[in-house]
C-alpha cells in the first residue's frame, strides 16, 4: 500500500525554509565566484559539491537503513530528475561564464513563473491574478536589483556569446522548474533522502562523464591557491545543505505557490557580494531590493484558502 503524501508545512514555515535555502544558494554563488577567480574549473566545482552532498546523503540513508526500491514506474522519473539537475548546474555555470553574473541570475530565476505555468498546463490550478501580479512585481524589483537597464545601456560590448549565455540561463530555469514539478508530482511518494541520494548520484556520474570525455576544456582545472580550495569547501557545504533540505522538503513546501520566495537568492547574492567582494550597492539596487522584499512579504502573508488535497 502506498503511504499517504506528507502534510504540507504552514505557509510561514515553508517561506522561512525557502528564504534560508535562497541565502544558502546565494552564498554558494559567492564561493563559486571566488574559486573561479582563483582558476578553478566549472566541472570541478560541480563535481566536488555533488560528491560532498552524495557522501552525506549516502551516510544518512545507510544510517536509517532505507531501501532504495522505488514504486513501479518511478525509476524513469527519478532518472529524468537527475539529468535535469545536472543540466541545470551545467547551464547556469556556463551562462555565468558567458554573460554578466547578474543577467544570468535574473534569467535563471524565472523558474517560479515557469513552474506555475507548467503546473497549470499539466492540469493544476491556474495562478490567480494576485499571484501573477506579485510575481511580476518581484521580477521588476530584480531588474533594478541586478541593474539590468544600466548593464544593457552601457557602451560595453556584450560579446558574440551574449545570446548563447542568456539562452543557457533560460535553459537552466526550464530544467529546474521541470525538476521541481517532477519532484512534487511524480516522486512525492519516494522518501526525500532516497530521492535526493539517487538524484545527486546521477548528477555526480553525469559530471564525471563530462569531465572524462573532455566536453568542457579546462573544466577540471584546480584552483591556484588555498583561497580557491577554501572557497570550494564553502561551496560544498552551502550547496549540500541547501540541496538536501530543499529536495527533502519539496513535497511539503507547496512549490507552485511558494517558489517565487526563492527570488531572494539574487538579492542575497548582491548583499553577500557587497560584504565579501566589496561590491557597493547603488541607490537603484537598494530600491529594487525594497520591491523584492515587499513582493515576498505580500506573497507570504496573503490570505487565500488552500485548495483541497489531491
Amino acid at each position: 500500500m502506498t503511504p499517504p503524501a506528507p502534510a504540507p508545512f504552514s505557509r510561514q514555515v515553508a517561506v522561512l525554509i525557502l528564504l534560508c535555502m535562497g541565502c544558502a544558494f546565494a552564498g554558494n554563488h559567492i564561493a563559486a565566484r571566488v574559486a573561479f577567480d582563483d582558476g578553478a574549473g566549472v566541472l570541478l566545482a560541480i563535481l566536488l559539491r555533488s560528491g560532498g552532498t552524495l557522501l552525506v546523503l549516502a551516510v544518512l540513508v545507510l544510517w536509517q537503513r532505507q531501501s532504495l526500491r522505488l514504486p513501479p514506474g518511478a525509476w524513469r522519473w527519478q532518472g529524468l530528475l537527475g539529468v535535469l539537475i545536472a543540466t541545470q548546474s551545467l547551464c547556469l555555470y556556463s551562462a555565468v561564464a558567458r554573460v554578466p553574473v547578474a543577467l544570468a541570475l535574473l534569467v535563471g530565476n524565472v523558474f517560479p513563473i515557469l513552474l506555475a505555468l507548467l503546473t497549470w498546463a499539466c492540469g493544476g490550478p491556474r495562478p490567480s491574478a494576485r499571484t501573477a501580479l506579485l510575481m511580476g512585481l518581484i521580477l521588476v524589483g530584480l531588474v533594478f536589483v541586478l541593474d539590468v537597464p544600466g548593464r544593457l545601456s552601457s557602451n560595453t560590448e556584450l560579446g558574440p556569446q551574449w545570446l548563447l549565455g542568456v539562452s543557457l540561463a533560460f535553459c537552466a530555469a526550464c530544467a529546474f522548474a521541470c525538476a521541481l514539478w517532477i519532484t512534487d508530482h511524480k516522486l512525492s511518494q519516494v522518501r526525500g533522502s532516497v530521492r535526493s541520494l539517487l538524484t545527486i548520484f546521477i548528477v555526480f556520474g553525469s559530471i564525471n562523464l563530462a569531465g572524462l570525455s573532455g566536453a568542457l576544456p579546462g573544466g577540471l582545472n584546480p584552483p591556484a591557491t588555498s583561497i580557491g580550495w577554501l572557497a570550494l569547501a564553502t561551496l560544498v557545504v552551502l550547496y549540500g545543505t541547501g540541496f538536501i533540505v530543499l529536495f527533502i522538503s519539496v513535497p511539503r513546501l507547496d512549490m507552485p505557490r511558494n517558489a517565487p520566495v526563492m527570488n531572494i537568492e539574487p538579492l542575497a547574492t548582491l548583499l553577500m557580494g557587497w560584504i565579501v567582494l566589496d561590491q557597493m550597492l547603488s541607490a537603484g539596487q537598494l530600491a529594487g531590493g525594497v520591491i523584492v522584499v515587499t513582493g515576498i512579504v505580500l506573497l507570504t502573508y496573503r490570505k487565500s484558502p488552500r485548495s483541497a488535497p489531491r
